[in-house]
């Protein structure tokens, strides 16, 4: 339950506290006061990092440039942290320092910040929480604690945060894992794989949507009985010798061509096994062909993470926080443009080809948009397919 008053007096003295401690990350200059309404110079933003940095060329690297930017464009102080170490501790200290520091918007990108949410949303009232993909069963989790179903519609997730300042949002993941799936098919590609990080609900989605694309576009070709899919998560975020030694199974002595890497700096063991065998990747989160590599990306994944923190930022500047607080957003498409989508394919870097050219995809967003397209998002098991999927579990 909520306990607003108790939770004005701590505020009070956690930033008293910490007023003395030193600060984190970069600045991009401005000044800030809290207030219920932040535009212009009032505004101060704060960027906290999940498990990674923000050269991670994923989530927190799109993030912060996001920010970073925004801030420049529009005259506000943006300021970063990276946490001590990976745990809820050390995340809830960087919001507690970046607040000290006179931060009164605080952008958290990912669902290890859902303890952050139900923690620090009441901890400090007056500050604006802009939390990204962070969805109601992961506030559930954190909220809820032990006991915990994992079924969040069994719960009312309103009581475990304070939805006057945060608000959230999720990305329909399958959507874009579909298109790149179905291009990869489309493309030529019949023996495919699938790199997770963690089996997170995020991930699964990108994964699953990547397969149920990949068996539609096979059937649409009249070649099911020719497409495979290769399926693992790694079991982390980030690659090393035993991933990469695994996806040299693939590509080496399965004959994989692509793989689709799907979990922060995982890419990174991808990316080494590829190279030795000419094989290809797909990124995820944001277009990955410059820290992948240009000649062996075929397309990449991607989350509209920099258009909602602009989006969002510039609505608190104008004064229309009511626009966002309590809700969580399930973001997806908006329109047959591909570009203006929260989920896509990137137009420029993409390696169209006659079996699938910039304007199929096209049509195939305005049919996904329309419905006339329907892509599951039901992560409690692998979805039925004609091709073949052989699913590995987890290699850690």
């Amino acid at each position: 339950m909520k306990k607003r008053v108790i939770s004005m007096v701590l505020a009070g003295l956690m930033v008293f506290s910490l007023a003395a401690c030193g600060g984190g990350g970069d600045s991009d200059g401005g000044s800030s006061e809290g207030g219920e309404e932040e535009s212009g110079s009032d505004m101060k933003i704060a960027m906290i990092t999940d498990s990674g940095d923000i050269t991670d060329q994923s989530f927190n690297q799109t993030t912060y440039e996001a920010c970073k930017a925004w801030g420049a464009e529009n005259d506000v102080e943006f300021n970063y942290y990276k946490p001590e170490s990976d745990s809820d501790e050390a995340r809830n200290a960087s919001v507690d320092q970046a607040v000290a520091d006179g931060a009164n918007v605080v952008v958290m990108p990912g669902y290890m910040f859902a303890a952050a949410v139900v923690t620090q949303s009441e901890m400090y009232p007056d500050v604006k929480f802009v939390a990204l993909d962070v969805g109601e069963g992961d506030i559930c989790e954190k909220g809820v604690g032990e006991g915990y179903d994992y079924d969040p519609s069994h719960y009312d997730v309103t009581e475990y945060y304070n939805t006057d300042n945060v608000y959230c949002c999720t990305y329909q993941e399958e959507l874009s894992g579909y298109m790149a799936g179905y291009a990869a098919v489309k493309l030529g590609y019949k023996h495919l794989g699938f790199l997770g990080g963690m089996s997170v609900p995020a991930v699964t989605r990108f994964g699953y949507g990547y397969v149920q694309g990949a068996d539609a576009a096979a059937v649409e070709l009249g070649i099911a009985d020719q497409v495979e899919i290769e399926y693992v998560c790694g079991g982390q975020f980030y690659g090393d010798a035993d991933i990469t030694a695994y996806m040299d199974t693939w590509y080496g002595g399965k004959s994989v061509e692509v793989v689709f890497a799907c979990g922060g700096g995982i890419y990174t063991s991808a990316v080494e096994a590829a190279n030795k065998t000419g094989g290809m990747v797909i990124g995820v989160d944001s277009d990955q062909s410059a820290v992948i590599g240009e000649d062996i990306t075929v397309t990449s994944a991607m989350k509209g993470l920099a258009a909602t923190v602009k989006t969002v930022l510039t609505d608190i500047q104008a004064g229309n926080w009511s626009d966002y607080a309590g809700k969580i957003d399930n973001l997806g498409l908006v329109s047959e443009n591909p570009e203006e989508n929260y989920v896509q394919l990137p137009l420029e870097t993409t390696k169209w080809g006659d079996g699938f050219t910039e304007d199929d995809y096209r049509t195939l967003v305005k049919a996904m948009l329309d419905g006339e397209i329907e892509v599951s998002n039901d992560i409690t098991a692998m979805p039925a397919t004609t091709i073949k999927v052989n699913d590995y579990g987890s290699i850690k």
